[in-house]
């Protein structure tokens, strides 16, 4: 029996599918849409890979529920229970506001409302040190007002938590003993860091989507389990590692940027395959474009990021997402401006030339307009797409109201998706201090090959890789992900007043709770790698830089993490301040479970083959219309094939353009590097 693992991500327009023969490492890809019932495409896609799920040993899920139910508001009916005199924090928020030059700016409503946030009696100090004893009265009665309010979860979130527990875990248990059938989420075990409106908005996003994906997972269990599949089933997080089923469905907010953290693990897993550190991964889906940096083979990582402006405090891969796809929407402002997103038509009903309903011009409308998609063979020839339709939807939209010509209008919508993409690039590297043309830029997802020329020549980088199988290039990431448990904790101290022992001493400990979880969630690898982080600022700062503590730190004294501070605060603000007294906020320690991974094949170094399927024209801005276009078939090249744009290559799921300066090279492990001549 053949040892198969297969990968599902689940995206904005369609779910696809990635099965590896470990044993022969040959690998092949599946792509359903994603409207409709996941759980349907979920077995849609298995099925028609012709997959025995009894030999699959993996599957590793990523998805996009959790950030879905979030950010179109879809989550559950949550209570709230916190300290007296703290049932308004979600809604004081940081007292700020966030637009600082717009007169009509709202925060965003709390996803619990006021009369679903009860206070009850009890009170830790900053030391965590019991000053008011937990009312178990006032408590039980919180929870009879919450189950009569017909509540399906509730989130416990009490003051100073993050340094004893003791008071949520009783509140827990008490809610266990009234109201068994309710979902509850306390605060100490989704988050152990200082900071009460982030903390309390991190625990309530992870009550609303509970019920939701809990149920999700545990009807994917249960289909499986009817179909005799034995093996793991393993969730991606947001940190870029995989985790079980049980602690997805406990910390759903863990699981946000599942899929495109996916994508970016991948990405990195070429880099060391190809010898290259310092990448842009740039994902171009459907319905956004998701951009994340890597430096030094590691993917950039943060401990706070915001979902629909509401503050999340999970570790996470620092990525980039902006509405702009194939199903990004062409609408013009109140001023007559033309816009691009972040509205997407989605799978359903998709772009107006799909034929299926759609009535508005999209990014894919005007790139088949343009002639860079064959209508007659989109999707591997599965899908037909209606160019008149398209004409009419650009025509009546874009052209008309502004006066331009067919092709213009279709060549603005096209640019000014790019120059969104391009400002994306930009932000999370010229304005968090890297330079983009030090950089390879790696262009994946079904519309990745389209706007990696363009993006190469606007940001000036190094070049450009089209990975293999690009539109599941994110699902292909998801083999590369080892199991991963991370454990943040706030630990304040000055830097002068450290030692090298309590520093070792708190390291053990949140050693000790990693490895901990792995064990709590039914994780044993055979090889785990620990490392430490550790959140540091200057005297008098607000926020924090991240730093490595290596083990050299602990076998001497601290001057070296304390050189690194000066370091990333340096590479992050060009500035440091060696002089100056500095200190510790947060302590971190991620395990990771270490995961075979899938060897990449080289492909046929044959050249008897016939790439060439043909001509079209094409028009591209800025270099002219009814250019003459060579058509190839990728399937079909080999190694070392050189081609000159303009030029298209086609593949079943994606298509790529190369642009009329710009040269592309085929290497041996099927890769297209596109430079500019």
């Amino acid at each position: 029996m053949t040892r198969q693992r297969l990968a599902i991500d689940v995206g904005g327009t369609f779910v696809d599918f990635v099965s590896l023969d470990e044993d022969t490492g040959d690998v092949r890809i599946e792509k359903s849409p994603s409207f409709g019932s996941l759980e349907e495409r979920f077995f849609e896609g298995i099925d028609n890979l012709a997959l025995d799920l009894m030999s699959l040993q993996t599957i590793i899920h990523g998805s996009t529920l959790v950030i879905n139910t979030i950010v179109q508001e879809k989550g559950a009916r949550v209570g709230l229970i916190t300290t007296k005199g703290f049932r308004d924090v979600l809604e004081l928020g940081r007292g700020n506001r966030e637009e600082i030059y717009n007169l009509f700016y709202r925060p965003p409503a709390p996803l619990v409302e006021r009369y679903l946030r009860l206070e009850v009696s009890e009170r830790l100090d900053a030391r965590g040190e019991v000053v008011t004893p937990l009312d178990e009265n006032e408590a039980r009665a919180a929870i009879r007002q919450l189950q009569a309010e017909g509540v399906e979860g509730i989130a416990i979130i009490f003051l100073h938590s993050y340094l004893n527990p003791a008071h949520e875990e009783r509140m827990r248990a008490l809610v266990d003993e009234e109201a068994p059938d309710l979902e509850v989420t306390i605060s100490s075990e989704i988050c152990r860091e200082w900071r009460e409106f982030e903390r309390a908005s991190t625990t309530v996003l992870n009550a609303y989507a509970k019920p939701k994906l809990a149920s999700y997972l545990s009807g994917l269990k249960r289909r499986l389990d009817r179909r005799r599949f034995a093996g793991t089933l393993s969730i991606m997080q947001s940190s870029g590692g995989i985790t079980s089923l049980r602690a997805a469905s406990e910390g759903p907010v863990r699981t946000i940027v599942s899929g495109p953290a996916g994508g970016v693990i991948g990405v990195a897993a070429l880099g060391r395959q190809l010898g290259e550190s310092n990448l842009v991964a740039a994902d171009v889906g459907g319905t956004t474009f998701d951009v994340a940096l890597i430096t030094d083979g590691k993917p950039l990582e943060q401990t706070e990021h915001r979902i629909n402006r509401r503050p999340v405090l999970q570790p996470t891969i620092d990525i980039v997402s902006i509405g702009a796809g194939g199903g990004s929407i062409a609408w013009l402002d109140n001023t007559g401006g033309l816009q691009i997103g972040p509205q997407s038509v989605e799978a359903d009903p998709g772009p107006a030339c799909l034929d299926l309903g759609g009535h508005l011009a999209t990014v894919t409308d005007a790139q088949l307009l343009l002639g860079y998609l064959d209508p007659d063979y989109y999707l591997g020839e599965r899908m037909s797409l209606n160019l008149s339709r398209a004409e009419q939807v650009i025509q009546e939209q874009v052209a008309d109201k502004l006066d331009l010509s067919l092709a213009d209008a279709a060549a603005g919508i096209v640019q000014l998706a790019n120059m969104n993409m391009a400002y994306a690039i930009r932000n999370i590297t010229i304005e968090r201090g890297h330079d983009p043309r030090e950089f390879t830029l790696v262009c994946y997802g079904g519309g990745g090959g389209l706007f990696a020329g363009f993006l190469l020549n606007e940001l000036g980088a190094a070049r450009a890789i089209i990975p293999q199988n690009p539109a599941t290039f994110s699902a292909w990431g998801l083999l590369n992900a080892d199991y991963r448990e991370d454990y943040l904790r706030t630990y304040l101290i000055a830097f002068e007043n450290l030692s090298v022992e309590a520093l070792q001493a708190e390291l053990e400990a949140l050693e000790a709770e990693v490895r901990d979880r792995f064990a709590v969630n039914g994780i044993a690898p055979a090889h785990t790698v620990v490392s430490f982080h550790a959140a540091m600022r200057y005297h008098g700062q607000e926020h924090t830089v991240k730093v490595a503590i290596m083990p050299d730190d602990l076998c001497q004294d601290l001057v070296p993490l304390r050189r690194r501070l000066d370091e990333a605060h340096e590479r992050a603000y060009s500035l440091k301040l060696p002089e100056s007294a500095a200190e510790i906020v947060n302590l971190q320690a991620s395990i990771l479970g270490i995961a075979s991974k899938p060897v990449m094949k080289r492909i046929n170094a044959a050249v008897a083959c016939q790439p060439l399927k043909g001509e079209r024209p094409v028009t591209i801005r800025g270099y002219g219309a009814d250019l003459p276009a060579q058509v190839y078939d990728r399937e079909e090249l080999s190694v070392g094939t050189i081609i000159v744009g303009p030029a298209i290559i086609e593949e079943w799921t994606s298509t790529i353009l190369i642009l009329p300066d710009q040269s592309a090279i085929v290497d041996e492990f099927g890769n297209l590097n596109i430079k500019r001549a």
